[in-house]
């Protein structure tokens, strides 16, 4: 199956034109809503028109680059292990947001933890099943509300959503929160992801409105 050509090339037109961009930023305390961003009741469905098939029993992630510890976890080494819940809000360049979403799945720190990158390992560079990539420095990834999320809202996360396992970015865009997550490698230099090099900011602050690259 191949990329929706289609969306692409909106959401490419949507960079440059810079929609939803209010110029409201935020220069004292941070509202619970970022500028531009409307309240959705539902969890919208936003990918590139590629839903792979990936059942847990065949999941495996894959950790690597500049670490002391490189790793691969299939689903039952990584169930044990992800137990964590949090509550956090989630915020999409196309405008919508959402409140009060209950994950649960594992703290990125942990992760973190267990591979030990190497001091000179300043970014992360995310491949997911669909051939996805983005990117984020480690000094983002390491925030205490990120994680690898399995569940949502109680139940476990659906393949649409990116289930078996996604990340969750809270305090970025969400095309930074990478659906069905496939590798993980750490790296020395920063590397563009798929949106990235096709007009996206590649810092996606939604308090800045940083939606787009200048």
């Amino acid at each position: 199956m191949e990329p929706d050509d289609r969306l692409i090339a909106k959401k490419e037109g949507w960079a440059r034109t810079g929609r939803g961009l209010t110029g409201e930023i935020q220069k004292d305390e941070r509202p619970r809503l970022p500028p531009g961003q409307k309240l959705n009741k539902s969890f919208p469905v936003l990918d590139l028109g590629i839903l792979p098939e990936v059942d847990a029993d065949d999941w495996e992630l894959s950790v690597k680059g500049e670490t002391e510890n490189p790793l691969v976890w299939n689903w039952d080494r990584f169930s044990a292990l992800a137990t964590d819940r949090i509550v956090t809000d989630f915020h999409c360049v196309t405008t919508w947001s959402i409140f009060d979403a209950h994950w649960e799945g594992l703290f990125f720190r942990k992760l973190i933890e267990q591979v030990r990158p190497a001091p000179e390992a300043k970014f992360v560079y995310f491949t997911s099943y669909d051939g996805y990539t983005t990117n984020l420095p480690l000094s983002v990834c390491a925030d205490e509300d990120v994680l690898l999320a399995r569940a949502w809202n109680g139940r476990p996360l659906s393949r649409e959503h990116g289930g078996p396992v996604r990340m969750v970015v809270p305090k970025r865009y969400a095309w930074k929160s990478a659906k069905w997550i496939k590798e993980i490698h750490f790296m020395k230099n920063d590397r563009l992801g798929f949106w990235e090099m096709r007009g996206y900011s590649n810092t996606a602050d939604p308090w800045t409105e940083d939606r787009y690259a200048q």
